[in-house]
């Protein structure tokens, strides 16, 4: 069976710390928010990849680094580099992209790849 992965969640410990970190760090747009009432969870604007969420949650961070495609990847780097706390700075890796990792503020780990 061949899988096209749709929908991928991470745990933070404070929702509104997280996503006030993912809009204005970042500059992703919130598109769902859940419950309406209260909400715990969120997703971002997606393009062909899968769905990223927020889930507030006592267990974070998650398991697992999380990579994303990235346009521009150097002017990426240039933006977060001194913002962020870094994991991997901008490198150039043995199959053929660039990439470079950081860290939310819970914990996670996001890489950002461009093919070349």
């Amino acid at each position: 069976m061949k899988t096209k992965l749709a929908h991928v969640r991470i745990n933070v410990k404070d929702l509104e710390r997280a996503v006030h970190w993912y809009t204005k760090t970042l500059g992703w747009k919130v598109e769902t928010e859940w419950p309406r009432e209260r909400p715990n969870y969120v997703h971002f604007e997606a393009a062909d990849g899968a769905v990223f969420g927020l889930m507030e949650n006592e267990d974070f961070p998650s398991a697992g680094r999380f990579n994303f495609h990235a346009e521009d990847v150097d002017s990426l780097w240039g933006k977060l580099k001194n913002q962020v706390r870094v994991l991997e700075p901008l490198l150039e890796t043995e199959y053929g992209s660039r990439k470079f990792t950081i860290q939310d503020p819970d914990g996670n780990e996001l890489g950002f790849v461009q093919e070349q």
